[in-house]
């Protein structure tokens, strides 16, 4: 067990984890995703349990482009928070980010949540990321909203690619 002493406040955890989500939003209204890991320190790790574990800001910038760029990722519209706790000793805040889709033409809201565990390493930085979340959970509301755009005619080549990948 790691008993060590954090030398970061709580309020600059939160003030970093602040600016990170607004540099966040950026990304999600540019569709450009290539800055992301840049917000973390160059030996970062991000842990994704459905789809791994990347080392280094260029293996967090592969991954973060390839997936926000294509269907599902390039259509939630934002990643807005539903609570979050700081464990200033750890340096470490969580939080539970909701992940909204927008309408795929029926008026349908979909969204599932993931918690997220930030370590904070100083600078405005951070060092790890690790979202936890039901992957098969998420996949549905995907395949759900994928299913009501076309049925909608509100789906472009990239949605209708996701859903003949996985049966649609």
């Amino acid at each position: 067990m790691d008993l060590r002493v954090s030398r970061f406040s709580a309020d600059e955890i939160t003030d970093a984890y602040a600016a990170f989500h607004e540099q966040v939003a950026g990304f999600v209204a540019s569709g450009d995703w290539t800055g992301y890991a840049d917000l973390f320190t160059p030996d970062a790790v991000y842990v994704e349990h459905a789809m791994g574990t990347f080392r280094g800001r260029e293996e967090i910038r592969a991954w973060s482009v390839r997936t926000m760029t294509a269907y599902p990722g390039r259509v939630m519209t934002g990643f807005p928070l539903s609570w979050q706790v700081v464990d200033a000793d750890a340096a470490r805040l969580v939080c539970e980010v909701r992940n909204p889709m927008p309408d795929p033409g029926d008026g349908t809201l979909l969204e599932e949540p993931n918690i997220t565990i930030m370590t904070y390493a100083g600078d405005g930085l951070f060092s790890c990321e690790e979202d936890v979340y039901n992957p098969l959970r998420f996949h549905e509301m995907a395949m759900t909203w994928a299913r009501i755009a076309v049925a909608h005619d509100n789906a472009d080549d990239d949605v209708r690619a996701y859903l003949d990948r996985f049966g649609g």
